[in-house]
Protein backbone atom coordinates (compact mmCIF):
# COMPACT_ATOMS: atom_id res chain seq x y z
CA UNK A 1 0.00 0.00 0.00
CA UNK A 2 1.64 3.27 -1.16
CA UNK A 3 1.81 6.09 1.68
CA UNK A 4 -1.22 7.88 0.37
CA UNK A 5 -3.35 4.51 1.59
CA UNK A 6 -4.81 3.73 -1.49
CA UNK A 7 -3.94 0.77 -3.74
CA UNK A 8 -0.24 0.59 -5.04
CA UNK A 9 -1.70 -0.26 -8.14
CA UNK A 10 -3.64 3.08 -8.18
CA UNK A 11 -0.57 4.95 -7.80
CA UNK A 12 0.76 6.21 -10.77
CA UNK A 13 4.39 5.24 -11.18
CA UNK A 14 4.22 3.13 -8.28
CA UNK A 15 4.57 -0.91 -8.02
CA UNK A 16 7.78 -2.18 -7.92
CA UNK A 17 6.59 -5.95 -7.81
CA UNK A 18 4.22 -5.21 -10.63
CA UNK A 19 6.94 -3.07 -12.70
CA UNK A 20 9.60 -6.04 -12.62
CA UNK A 21 7.53 -8.44 -14.04
CA UNK A 22 7.54 -5.92 -17.18
CA UNK A 23 11.17 -5.78 -17.11
CA UNK A 24 11.44 -9.66 -17.16
CA UNK A 25 9.40 -9.34 -20.07
CA UNK A 26 11.08 -7.24 -21.92
CA UNK A 27 13.66 -9.23 -21.55
CA UNK A 28 12.03 -12.08 -22.70
CA UNK A 29 11.43 -10.54 -26.17
CA UNK A 30 14.39 -9.20 -27.07
CA UNK A 31 13.91 -5.38 -25.46
CA UNK A 32 16.56 -3.44 -23.28
CA UNK A 33 14.85 -1.81 -20.31
CA UNK A 34 17.73 0.73 -19.14
CA UNK A 35 19.04 1.81 -15.91
CA UNK A 36 16.93 5.19 -16.19
CA UNK A 37 13.87 3.22 -17.13
CA UNK A 38 14.33 1.07 -13.77
CA UNK A 39 14.85 3.76 -11.82
CA UNK A 40 12.13 5.68 -13.21
CA UNK A 41 9.64 2.85 -12.27
CA UNK A 42 11.34 1.91 -8.88
CA UNK A 43 13.05 4.38 -7.47
CA UNK A 44 11.34 7.89 -8.32
CA UNK A 45 8.33 7.70 -6.67
CA UNK A 46 10.26 5.95 -3.40
CA UNK A 47 11.95 9.16 -3.72
CA UNK A 48 9.30 11.72 -4.11
CA UNK A 49 7.60 10.57 -0.83
CA UNK A 50 10.72 10.76 1.31
CA UNK A 51 10.93 14.45 0.40
CA UNK A 52 6.89 14.36 1.34
CA UNK A 53 8.07 12.87 4.43
CA UNK A 54 7.45 9.27 4.17
CA UNK A 55 10.12 6.33 4.86
CA UNK A 56 10.68 4.36 2.06
CA UNK A 57 12.54 0.79 0.96
CA UNK A 58 13.63 -0.57 -1.99
CA UNK A 59 14.81 -4.22 -2.51
CA UNK A 60 16.49 -6.06 -5.05
CA UNK A 61 16.30 -9.57 -4.66
CA UNK A 62 16.72 -12.23 -6.93
CA UNK A 63 19.54 -15.25 -7.83
CA UNK A 64 23.30 -14.62 -7.61
CA UNK A 65 23.95 -13.44 -11.07
CA UNK A 66 20.54 -11.59 -12.03
CA UNK A 67 21.97 -8.46 -11.92
CA UNK A 68 20.48 -7.07 -8.37
CA UNK A 69 23.87 -4.95 -7.79
CA UNK A 70 24.27 -3.51 -10.86
CA UNK A 71 20.61 -2.31 -11.26
CA UNK A 72 20.79 -0.63 -7.72
CA UNK A 73 24.41 0.68 -7.46
CA UNK A 74 25.35 0.57 -11.21
CA UNK A 75 28.59 -0.14 -13.16
CA UNK A 76 30.73 2.95 -14.72
CA UNK A 77 28.62 5.36 -16.33
CA UNK A 78 25.49 3.42 -16.08
CA UNK A 79 24.29 4.88 -12.61
CA UNK A 80 21.84 2.28 -10.40
CA UNK A 81 19.21 3.06 -8.33
CA UNK A 82 20.87 4.28 -5.81
CA UNK A 83 23.35 7.11 -7.19
CA UNK A 84 20.42 7.93 -8.86
CA UNK A 85 18.21 8.80 -5.96
CA UNK A 86 20.92 10.69 -3.98
CA UNK A 87 20.83 12.98 -7.60
CA UNK A 88 17.48 13.31 -7.52
CA UNK A 89 17.26 13.90 -3.80
CA UNK A 90 20.19 16.90 -4.16
CA UNK A 91 18.18 18.13 -7.28
CA UNK A 92 15.24 18.54 -5.80
CA UNK A 93 16.97 20.31 -2.69
CA UNK A 94 18.75 23.14 -4.97
CA UNK A 95 14.99 23.80 -6.65
CA UNK A 96 13.73 24.51 -3.37
CA UNK A 97 12.95 28.11 -3.35
CA UNK A 98 11.42 28.73 0.34
CA UNK A 99 13.89 30.56 2.37
CA UNK A 100 12.14 29.33 5.40
CA UNK A 101 12.91 25.74 4.81
CA UNK A 102 16.73 23.94 5.16
CA UNK A 103 17.96 20.37 4.29
CA UNK A 104 20.28 18.12 6.10
CA UNK A 105 21.15 15.01 4.55
CA UNK A 106 23.02 12.10 6.38
CA UNK A 107 23.77 8.88 4.83
CA UNK A 108 24.82 5.39 6.37
CA UNK A 109 26.51 1.93 4.13
CA UNK A 110 26.54 -1.35 6.13
CA UNK A 111 26.42 -4.77 5.30
CA UNK A 112 24.85 -8.42 7.11
CA UNK A 113 27.52 -10.71 6.47
CA UNK A 114 26.96 -14.05 8.63
CA UNK A 115 24.65 -12.37 10.91
CA UNK A 116 26.89 -10.08 11.75
CA UNK A 117 26.54 -6.78 10.85
CA UNK A 118 29.48 -4.19 9.31
CA UNK A 119 29.93 -0.44 9.08
CA UNK A 120 30.93 -0.06 5.49
CA UNK A 121 32.06 3.65 6.46
CA UNK A 122 34.23 2.08 9.03
CA UNK A 123 34.96 -1.60 8.32
CA UNK A 124 37.36 -2.08 10.99
CA UNK A 125 36.10 -0.45 14.31
CA UNK A 126 32.40 -1.32 13.17
CA UNK A 127 32.89 -5.40 12.36
CA UNK A 128 30.09 -6.14 14.79
CA UNK A 129 27.60 -3.92 15.15
CA UNK A 130 24.61 -4.84 17.42
CA UNK A 131 20.88 -4.26 16.82
CA UNK A 132 18.62 -2.05 19.20
CA UNK A 133 15.18 -1.44 19.51
CA UNK A 134 13.70 2.07 20.53
CA UNK A 135 10.48 1.40 21.57
CA UNK A 136 9.81 4.75 19.69
CA UNK A 137 11.57 4.62 16.54
CA UNK A 138 12.31 0.59 16.31
CA UNK A 139 15.06 -1.09 15.05
CA UNK A 140 19.23 0.07 14.53
CA UNK A 141 22.09 -0.11 14.52
CA UNK A 142 24.16 0.86 17.70
CA UNK A 143 27.20 3.09 16.77
CA UNK A 144 26.34 2.86 12.91
CA UNK A 145 28.19 5.71 11.47
CA UNK A 146 26.16 8.69 9.37
CA UNK A 147 28.19 11.39 7.42
CA UNK A 148 26.36 14.24 6.83
CA UNK A 149 26.41 15.38 3.66
CA UNK A 150 25.99 18.54 1.79
CA UNK A 151 25.93 17.67 -2.16
CA UNK A 152 25.79 14.57 -4.71
CA UNK A 153 29.84 14.95 -4.49
CA UNK A 154 30.41 14.25 -1.22
CA UNK A 155 28.10 11.10 -0.79
CA UNK A 156 29.02 9.85 -4.08
CA UNK A 157 32.49 9.67 -2.56
CA UNK A 158 31.08 7.83 0.77
CA UNK A 159 29.17 5.38 -1.84
CA UNK A 160 32.66 4.92 -3.71
CA UNK A 161 34.48 3.78 0.00
CA UNK A 162 31.48 1.72 0.77
CA UNK A 163 30.88 -0.02 -1.94
CA UNK A 164 35.23 -1.17 -2.08
CA UNK A 165 34.37 -2.69 1.66
CA UNK A 166 31.88 -4.86 0.75
CA UNK A 167 32.47 -8.76 1.30
CA UNK A 168 32.33 -10.33 -2.82
CA UNK A 169 33.47 -13.35 -3.91
CA UNK A 170 33.88 -15.81 -6.83
CA UNK A 171 31.58 -18.51 -7.73
CA UNK A 172 30.84 -20.68 -10.58
CA UNK A 173 27.64 -18.38 -11.55
CA UNK A 174 29.42 -14.92 -10.76
CA UNK A 175 32.77 -13.59 -10.54
CA UNK A 176 31.66 -10.94 -7.98
CA UNK A 177 29.51 -12.35 -5.96
CA UNK A 178 27.57 -10.51 -3.10
CA UNK A 179 28.22 -12.34 0.17
CA UNK A 180 26.62 -10.44 1.92
CA UNK A 181 23.26 -7.89 2.27
CA UNK A 182 24.24 -4.42 1.57
CA UNK A 183 21.57 -1.54 3.33
CA UNK A 184 22.29 2.35 1.66
CA UNK A 185 20.31 4.60 4.24
CA UNK A 186 20.00 8.61 3.83
CA UNK A 187 18.15 10.39 6.53
CA UNK A 188 16.69 13.47 5.24
CA UNK A 189 16.00 16.14 7.73
CA UNK A 190 13.51 19.25 6.54
CA UNK A 191 13.20 22.01 9.36
CA UNK A 192 11.09 24.82 8.43
CA UNK A 193 11.03 28.09 10.60
CA UNK A 194 7.98 29.73 11.33
CA UNK A 195 9.28 33.37 11.97
CA UNK A 196 6.04 34.90 13.66
CA UNK A 197 5.33 31.72 15.65
CA UNK A 198 9.21 31.77 16.54
CA UNK A 199 9.67 27.73 16.49
CA UNK A 200 10.69 25.84 13.98
CA UNK A 201 9.68 22.30 12.64
CA UNK A 202 11.59 19.27 11.57
CA UNK A 203 10.37 16.46 8.97
CA UNK A 204 12.35 13.02 9.08
CA UNK A 205 12.69 10.59 6.69
CA UNK A 206 14.10 7.32 5.74
CA UNK A 207 15.15 5.84 2.80
CA UNK A 208 16.49 2.23 3.03
CA UNK A 209 17.96 1.17 -0.72
CA UNK A 210 18.64 -2.59 -0.58
CA UNK A 211 21.43 -4.81 -2.33
CA UNK A 212 20.69 -8.39 -0.88
CA UNK A 213 22.62 -11.20 -1.58
CA UNK A 214 21.95 -13.37 -4.13
CA UNK A 215 19.56 -17.02 -3.26
CA UNK A 216 21.79 -19.64 -4.70
CA UNK A 217 22.35 -23.75 -5.19
CA UNK A 218 25.28 -25.37 -4.22
CA UNK A 219 25.38 -27.39 -7.80
CA UNK A 220 25.12 -24.09 -9.68
CA UNK A 221 27.44 -22.39 -7.98
CA UNK A 222 30.24 -24.72 -7.19
CA UNK A 223 30.71 -23.71 -3.60
CA UNK A 224 32.45 -25.29 -0.98
CA UNK A 225 34.27 -24.42 2.51
CA UNK A 226 33.36 -20.81 3.66
CA UNK A 227 31.78 -19.95 0.00
CA UNK A 228 29.47 -22.93 1.12
CA UNK A 229 28.96 -21.34 4.33
CA UNK A 230 27.81 -18.34 2.98
CA UNK A 231 25.71 -19.90 0.77
CA UNK A 232 24.05 -21.28 3.52
CA UNK A 233 23.69 -18.08 5.66
CA UNK A 234 22.12 -15.87 2.55
CA UNK A 235 19.57 -18.57 1.65
CA UNK A 236 18.33 -18.97 5.43
CA UNK A 237 18.04 -15.11 5.71
CA UNK A 238 16.04 -14.67 2.58
CA UNK A 239 13.85 -17.09 4.01
CA UNK A 240 13.12 -15.66 7.16
CA UNK A 241 12.71 -12.05 4.52
CA UNK A 242 10.22 -13.94 2.66
CA UNK A 243 8.16 -15.34 6.12
CA UNK A 244 8.34 -11.59 8.10
CA UNK A 245 6.66 -10.06 4.46
CA UNK A 246 4.21 -13.42 4.41
CA UNK A 247 3.06 -12.84 7.98
CA UNK A 248 3.15 -9.22 7.16
CA UNK A 249 0.73 -9.46 3.88
CA UNK A 250 -1.72 -11.95 6.30
CA UNK A 251 -1.65 -9.53 9.10
CA UNK A 252 -2.55 -7.03 6.55
CA UNK A 253 -6.33 -8.95 6.05
CA UNK A 254 -8.44 -8.29 9.00
CA UNK A 255 -10.38 -10.87 8.53
CA UNK A 256 -7.86 -13.10 9.22
CA UNK A 257 -6.43 -13.88 12.79
CA UNK A 258 -2.97 -12.23 13.56
CA UNK A 259 -0.01 -14.07 13.01
CA UNK A 260 3.32 -13.40 14.61
CA UNK A 261 5.94 -11.75 12.86
CA UNK A 262 8.95 -13.20 13.14
CA UNK A 263 11.78 -10.47 12.96
CA UNK A 264 14.10 -12.15 14.97
CA UNK A 265 14.96 -15.01 12.76
CA UNK A 266 17.51 -13.55 11.41
CA UNK A 267 19.31 -10.39 11.89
Amino acid sequence: VHPSGRSIDSVDGVGALSHSYHFELDRAFGETTTQEEVYEYVGRPVVCDVLDGYNGTIFAYGQTGAGKSYSMMGYGEDKGIIPMACKRIFDRIAANEDDQTSFKVEASMLEIYMEKVRDLFNPVAGANLKIRNHPKKGFYVDDLTRNAVSNYEQIDLLMEAGTKARTVASTAMNATSSRAHTIFQIMLTQTKVDAAAGKATDKTALINLIDLAGSERQKGTGATGDRLKEGSAINLSLSSLGNCISALAKNSDPSKKKTRVPYRDSA
